[in-house]
Parts: C-alpha cells; sequence; structure tokens
C-alpha cells in the first residue's frame, strides 16, 4: 500500500457523485495479516473541501455503518487518501469492542462494496 494510515484517520473516497469519507477505527493483527476496521459516513459532499469541513464538524455527520471489518487486501482495494487524524471516541469503539467480543467476521470485499456504493 503506497500509503499508511493508523486508527483515528479520516479517510476521503471519490465517486462519480461526489465524496464521502470513513474513518479508521482501528488495525489489528490476525495471524501476519492486518484487519482494518473502518467506520462510514453517510453524507457525500461536492468536493473535498466541503469534506474537510464536515470534519471540522464531526458531530454533525450521520454514520452510515459503525464498523466494517477488511481484510488488508479489501482495504488495498479501497481507493481512499488520508484527510487528518482525530482520536478515537469511545463511541466510535462501541461497535469495535462488539465485533471483538463476538469473534466478528472479516470481509474480502472493499468497503464500497461492504456499503453497497460499488
Amino acid at each position: 500500500m503506497a500509503q499508511t494510515f493508523t486508527a483515528g484517520d479520516d479517510l476521503i473516497f471519490q465517486l462519480e457523485s461526489g465524496f464521502g469519507l470513513l474513518r479508521v477505527i482501528a488495525v489489528d493483527q490476525r495471524d501476519s495479516e492486518a484487519i482494518w476496521h473502518l467506520l462510514a459516513y453517510e453524507e457525500f459532499f461536492p468536493d473535498v473541501e466541503s469534506a474537510e469541513q464536515a470534519l471540522a464538524e464531526s458531530s454533525a455527520l450521520h454514520i452510515r455503518n459503525p464498523h466494517i471489518a477488511l481484510t488488508e487486501r479489501a482495504f488495498e482495494r479501497t481507493p481512499a487518501a488520508r484527510l487528518g487524524n482525530r482520536p478515537v471516541t469511545d463511541v466510535e469503539r462501541v461497535a469495535y469492542l462488539q465485533w471483538t467480543e463476538s469473534g466478528g467476521e472479516v470481509s474480502d470485499r472493499s468497503a464500497l462494496l461492504m456499503l453497497g456504493i460499488r
């Protein structure tokens, strides 16, 4: 992967109709592969600047999916760029912790496919 991402990173991805936001909640290791834990926001934006402004007031954003667990391969197929980093909140960790306790599944499909976007 060309970029290195860490927990707390806000990521942007582009669709034909605009830009969407993802957030890295955690990165775990299972065997020798990384498991990426993402949160997806509902809103789409006409440009990167609008997305950055929305992140500045992140409490106004709506969560589309509070937790998506992806293999390293699936994460690499999710076309995203880093916008910034903020501490992960306890509220953002809830779905991840529930997944951990239940021995949750990990998907080998990209985040956009998991969200039904592509």
